[in-house]
């Protein structure tokens, strides 16, 4: 895909996402939910996914040169660990039933 005129959005048909042309580059991926991020970002969470000839061909984020480098903090973050505090393994059965 060609680059984004700077000043102009398109929006991508396979994700929705709209697509911010800056000018010198980097443009700004404006995502559904969240604060705007980079065409490395949307690659590393969504593009690098698509299945099929035909998706590829409709994404507007396919061209490596236009994305950059993709870094660890692009993609999404580990949960959280949960301390369930043994709740699972509590006596009297499954948590909701009756003994």
């Amino acid at each position: 895909m060609a680059a984004i005129p700077p000043g102009s959005r398109q929006r991508c048909t396979v994700c929705g996402v709209e697509i911010q042309g800056m000018v010198g580059g980097g443009d700004l991926v404006h995502f559904s939910q969240g604060g705007p991020g980079s065409r490395a970002k949307l690659w590393a969470r969504v593009c690098q996914y698509l299945k099929g000839d035909a998706q590829r061909a409709q994404c507007l984020n396919q061209d490596a040169n236009l994305r950059g480098s993709v870094t660890p903090s692009d993609y999404y973050a580990e949960a959280p660990m949960i301390d369930l505090g043994g709740a699972m393994g509590s006596p009297g059965g499954a948590p909701g039933t009756d003994s």
